[in-house]
């Protein structure tokens, strides 16, 4: 296909694993990017701290440039891949205001200061793209932006996160403990030194909020999500759930419900039929719920330079093309107005884990608890021991608070040695 539009100009902003992998296929693929644009694709510069840093031989010397204001100002396309809130969120103001179409990776910054963002791009008629902010490689953002418009999407209940799944993972097939699957993971590159943003839920947290601005139609940001990491999952609750038919997820959940929209991310059990269940290693999965579509199931590699690269590409191609040869993608769709509710009015099942004396009627006082909170028990399981018991008790659906207030009356009361876990159950009728 021969093209006939001045070449679109792309700026990257950041050379570290993705960026590198961004300008190979750029230069690599650069006759077949063109033919689905419709005009040439132009490495306009990369932008770095230090030009004098070695990088991949990929990446031209001449290309990089020190000056990011100068290299947006020359761009059609900014793609933004630096990370972190400054100065990348001064960047993308620059490239929207002068109208040029942005690409980025930020799920930080789409999260915390995406409304700015947003109203900047419409204000300038500019593109404002970001499926790689979510889950990497898969095609998450634009099904559930584009393809889903016309539907209501009920609930998405996602594995966000490839460090946690694979934590979690390895607990559950090995036997190991937290700890030692950290630093085997931080070992094979799968966690950073610093492994907080992942193990402690934050990362998921801001993905979540993307997901629920998007799937709900109104701005969700980063403190409405509520967020809970792994760090407290031991080897015994990895073999509870095993006993008791589950495995244990980080998952991100956000629910539309009669009375608002709740977002929120936690270690939950997921029965083993579930299809987030059989999510092994560093994977992401994301299961959406709609009206008319029904179920369905986004899978993949969620993170690595070139899976994420590839997602970037894929906006690169959608802006430039609407660069070369006219058109818009899709406004902020920000009509509506849920309450975003907060925890304690979260609905949902949960499985308590706790030692009791073995004696009689203490299930009857555990169970007395419960119905004075107003929350109904489903199961119980029982598992001897030398002088106790241990009892895991699944729950119907009940309120975050009424749940609370039950654990703190079972922690007060002589018919409980110990409360050893709570976990939030997803999945299950």
């Amino acid at each position: 296909m021969s093209t006939t539009a001045d070449p679109v100009k792309i700026a990257v902003l950041g050379c570290g694993t993705v960026g590198t992998e961004v300008v190979r296929l750029l230069l690599t693929q650069a006759e077949d990017l063109a033919a689905r644009v419709g005009a040439g694709i132009e490495l306009a510069g990369v932008y770095v701290r230090d030009t004098s840093v070695p990088r991949d031989p990929v990446v031209p010397v001449g290309a990089l440039t020190s000056d990011a204001d100068a290299l947006v100002d020359g761009a059609d396309v900014v793609v933004e891949l630096m990370g972190g809130i400054e100065p990348a969120r001064t960047l993308i103001l620059r490239a929207l205001n002068r109208g040029a179409a942005v690409v980025t990776a930020n799920k930080a910054l789409l999260a915390e200061r995406g409304a700015e963002l947003y109203e900047a791009a419409d204000a300038a008629g500019a593109d404002l793209y970001y499926e790689a902010a979510v889950a990497g490689a898969i095609p998450l953002v634009r099904p559930v932006r584009e393809s889903l418009a016309g539907d209501t999407v009920t609930r998405i209940l996602g594995i966000v996160n490839g460090t946690t799944n694979y934590v979690l993972d390895e607990m559950t097939s090995k036997g190991l403990s937290y700890d030692e699957v950290v630093a085997e993971a931080q070992r094979l590159g799968y966690a950073e030194a610093d492994p907080t943003a992942d193990v402690g839920g934050h990362d998921a947290a801001a993905k979540a909020a993307i997901l629920a601005s998007l799937a709900f139609h109104q701005r969700v940001g980063l403190d409405d999500v509520y967020c809970e990491g792994i760090t407290a999952i031991t080897p015994d609750d990895i073999q509870a759930a095993t006993e008791t038919g589950r495995v244990i997820k980080l998952l991100a959940v956000a629910e539309r419900t009669d009375t608002g929209v709740s977002v929120r991310v936690h270690p939950t059990l997921v029965p083993v039929d579930h299809p987030l269940a059989g999510v092994r290693g560093a994977f992401n999965a994301v299961f959406v719920e709609a009206e008319a579509a029904g179920e369905l199931m986004f899978y993949g590699q969620g993170a690595g330079g070139l899976p994420t690269a590839s997602a970037v590409l894929g906006d690169i191609v959608s802006v430039a093309r609407h660069q070369a040869n006219g058109g818009k993608g899709p406004l902020e769709s920000n009509y509506a107005s849920h309450e975003v509710l907060p925890m304690d009015a979260a609905l949902t099942r949960y499985a308590v884990r706790m030692s009791v004396p073995d004696r009689p009627g203490t299930l009857a006082a555990v169970a007395s608890i419960f119905a004075a909170h107003g929350v109904g028990i489903e199961s119980v399981r029982q598992m001897a021991g030398k002088g106790h018991a241990g009892l895991i008790l699944s729950t119907h659906r009940a309120y975050e608070a009424a749940l609370r207030a039950t654990v703190e009356e079972l922690r007060d009361t002589d018919a409980v040695k110990d409360v050893w876990s709570v976990l939030r159950i997803e999945g299950e009728l």
